[in-house]
């Protein structure tokens, strides 16, 4: 999928709960069509937004407990988390924009 980093139900406390930026996940499968729109979208976010924002995928199929955990239902789904919590939440392949407009209130 895209160049980004990997989250999985090993390193996801660590990476994202613990992190001290903001943290964008990008919940989706090989198999999801839409989530390959999306990571082009994701990847370029992360070079924009580089050492202010942490920007990782976690594969549904290979890290079911995280994506049970957080209630993830429908691929793809971008979480934003700060400060170990939850803030945000995008579902469905959205624009570059609508991303964008979620995170910018979280970025310190």
């Amino acid at each position: 999928m895209a160049n980004l980093p990997a989250f999985d139900d090993n390193n996801f406390d660590e990476e994202v709960l613990k992190s001290d930026i903001p943290v964008v996940v990008d919940f989706w499968a090989e198999w999801c069509g839409p989530c390959r729109l999306v990571a082009p979208i994701v990847e370029e976010l992360s070079e924009e937004y580089n050492g202010r924002v942490k920007f990782g995928q976690l594969d549904v199929d290979s890290s079911p407990g995280i994506a049970s955990r957080y209630g993830i239902r429908s691929i793809p789904t971008l979480m934003i988390f700060k400060n170990g919590e939850e803030v945000g939440r995008l579902i469905g392949a959205r624009p570059k924009n609508h991303l964008v407009k979620e995170l910018e209130p979280h970025i310190g």
